[in-house]
């Protein structure tokens, strides 16, 4: 089946099946799974060999855990299509990795997936649409990938529902370093070496690194930027990999149920190597230019 089929099908079904509202209000909750929704959560503490930027070391998650989960998704990508990840934001915006589109020279042939876990049977919570238009950052370099930041606007708004909720955008007085229940998702490679990508979502919690300490000398010696943040384990062992760029570094509130899209996954010296933690964007701070960015009729993005 072609990608413009997938749409077609992927949004028949949602309307036929889906509790579905308008996306507002509130963010970075998970809404209750309708009473006709399976839960198939088989895959326990196994991390199944599947890769184009991944997490290794996870668990399957289950039906609804992460509904702000975008797959970003090509024609040619290999095996189920999945390219890259994202951060619904907006009911029309997603947030992303500005080098997911270094080697995209065709925006039209890109579209996402949103309220899926099994890429390979999305189920009736998901939703496909076309992309209308990117925005990356102006100063970003892919050599070192310095602000590694990306928009997304979707051709038409999605409707909310158990399957798909929207983000909360790391807000600046957000007090980040204090948060300890964080999380990493995608659909990418499970093992470092893996050119195949993960068919179910899978889902990891990491720790959040000190910037200073993952800049030193037997870490990253220099390489990380003042917007960056580290998460994974000093030994190693679980972290982002290929195919889960773009993708959300998630951390609980403290006071509350609901999660903040603190980072997006960066990039970091192979997958799952002690001393080389994952290296995501900081969300905070860039938190003014996504606002910017998402303004109806923006002509020009801002630095």
């Amino acid at each position: 089946m072609n990608w413009l089929g997938l749409l077609v099908l992927l949004t028949m079904a949602s309307q036929a099946h889906s509790m579905q509202y308008p996306c507002g209000g509130t963010c970075g909750l998970r809404a209750p799974l309708p009473v006709y929704s399976p839960i198939t959560y088989s895959y326990g503490s196994v991390a199944y060999d599947y890769g184009l930027t991944r997490i290794v070391g996870g668990t399957g998650a289950m039906e609804a855990s992460w509904p702000w989960m975008v797959s970003i998704q090509h024609p040619w990508a290999p095996g189920n299509k999945h390219w890259c990840g994202g951060s619904l934001i907006t009911a029309d915006w997603v947030l992303t990795a500005a080098h997911c589109f270094d080697k995209i020279e065709n925006i039209s042939m890109v579209y996402v997936v949103i309220g899926a876990t099994q890429l390979s049977q999305p189920g009736p919570g998901a939703v496909a649409r076309s992309i209308k238009k990117v925005v990356i950052h102006r100063s970003y370099k892919r050599i070192d990938y310095r602000y590694d930041v990306a928009l997304m606007e979707l051709d038409q708004p999605v409707q909310c529902s158990p399957y798909i909720q929207l983000a909360c955008v790391a807000h600046p007085t957000l007090k980040v370093s204090e948060l300890k229940n964080c999380w990493i998702a995608g659909w990418g490679a499970t093992t470092a070496r893996s050119p195949v990508k993960s068919d179910r979502l899978q889902e990891a919690k990491v720790q959040l690194i000190d910037v200073q300490l993952c800049n030193s000398s037997e870490w990253y010696a220099g390489e990380i930027h003042p917007y960056n943040l580290c998460a994974g384990y000093p030994e190693g062992n679980i972290d982002s990999c290929k195919g889960d760029s773009g993708g959300p570094l998630m951390c609980q509130d403290k006071n509350a149920d609901y999660w903040w899209v603190v980072g997006i996954t960066s990039f970091g010296k192979g997958c799952a190597r002690a001393k080389r933690p994952g290296v995501y964007t900081s969300t905070q701070y860039f938190y003014d230019w996504i606002e910017y960015n998402m303004r109806p009729q923006t002509v020009e993005s801002v630095s």
